[in-house]
């Protein structure tokens, strides 16, 4: 939910990536997909902006814009999830991005990547891409929004772990503290909300973090040698032929009833949170910096918690804002560690 379901410059899109550094005058290393992007950067230059920079302003406005698209992710899916099963909602997701990914692509003359990105092209595609959407449209069959919101809340977290573990980083003893403070609330709030036990959509949604942590972290890596928005752009082309057939099959298989909510949470998973909210995002990161950007998207979880219940008419409980901000203060708490 994640993300996920999770930016770009020159009006196209960007990926999220791990804690990686800006490269000088071109694209900023964040995360970008449906969930958020790693909590922990390097420097960043852009993020000591002046906040009357009107450039700085722009560039805030733009990175909340972003933000908001994102934490629509997952009413969006349960939206398609009323007239579309699980595989369907993917794969005709994958496919209606990828396109708006080649045009670009196209409208841009972006070059093909050298042979050795594609290793990790493939690995944002199948964390990212794929991965995320899948768990958490399958997660979301039982599961609440509010619930996968405070969940995968903790992807920030997971992030910056793997990118740590990739890039050989040696995080803070209060990095890690933080981090296995925020890792057991989610559990803890997981178990507690199911009655004692983890059920099938927490299992899916725990295992959503892992991969799309796994590419973000990756994403991470390759945008610092080659433009962040070209890497979900390249890893979505990738995923055509196999996420062509598999929608064919998808929408044969399992029953479709489409009607208006159904199509527009599609069309939004698709065009919002895979493209114009990468649009934003990334424009936003570019100006103000990873660092300060990632502050903002702080507040998706309790963003989606919002919208589960003005679009969903979801009932919250106290649980699950108590367990949203205590997760968001790990995350912070991981910015400075």
């Amino acid at each position: 939910m994640r993300a996920q379901d999770s930016a770009t410059a020159d009006d196209t899109i960007a990926v999220s990536g791990a804690a990686g550094p800006r490269r000088e005058g071109a694209d900023a290393a964040g995360s970008a997909h449906d969930p958020a992007p790693a909590a922990g950067t390097a420097h960043d230059p852009a993020s000591a902006a002046s906040a009357h920079d009107p450039a700085a302003r722009s560039g805030t406005l733009l990175a909340a814009l972003g933000v908001v698209a994102f934490s629509l992710t997952f009413p969006g899916t349960a939206w398609a999830l009323e007239g579309l099963g699980p595989w369907s909602v993917t794969t005709c997701r994958v496919v209606l991005a990828a396109l708006v990914a080649g045009s670009a692509l196209l409208a841009r003359r972006a070059a093909p990547p050298e042979r050795r990105h594609w290793p990790g092209l493939l690995v944002v595609a199948a964390g990212v891409v794929v991965g995320f959407p899948l768990l958490t449209t399958l997660a979301l069959q039982t599961s609440t929004t509010s619930h996968a919101a405070v969940v995968v809340g903790l992807l920030p977290l997971t992030t910056a772990v793997f990118s740590a573990v990739r890039t050989g980083a040696r995080p803070s003893r209060r990095f890690w503290a933080a981090a296995l403070t925020g890792a057991a609330v989610v559990i803890g709030f997981a178990v507690q909300q199911s009655g004692g036990t983890p059920t099938t959509g927490d299992l899916y949604l725990f295992g959503a973090l892992l991969v799309c942590a796994a590419g973000y972290a990756e994403g991470g890596r390759l945008a610092r040698s080659m433009p962040g928005w070209q890497v979900i752009g390249w890893a979505l082309v990738a995923c055509v032929p196999v996420a062509v057939p598999g929608a064919a099959i998808a929408l044969y298989a399992e029953p479709v009833h489409l009607g208006g909510r159904a199509v527009a949470g599609l069309l939004w998973l698709a065009v919002g949170s895979q493209f114009v909210g990468l649009v934003v995002w990334y424009r936003g990161m570019a100006a103000i910096g990873v660092a300060r950007a990632s502050q903002l998207q702080l507040a998706q979880p309790l963003l989606t918690l919002v919208w589960s219940v003005l679009l969903l008419g979801e009932h919250i409980g106290p649980a699950a804002p108590i367990a949203a901000v205590a997760v968001l203060v790990c995350i912070g708490v991981t910015q400075r560690g």
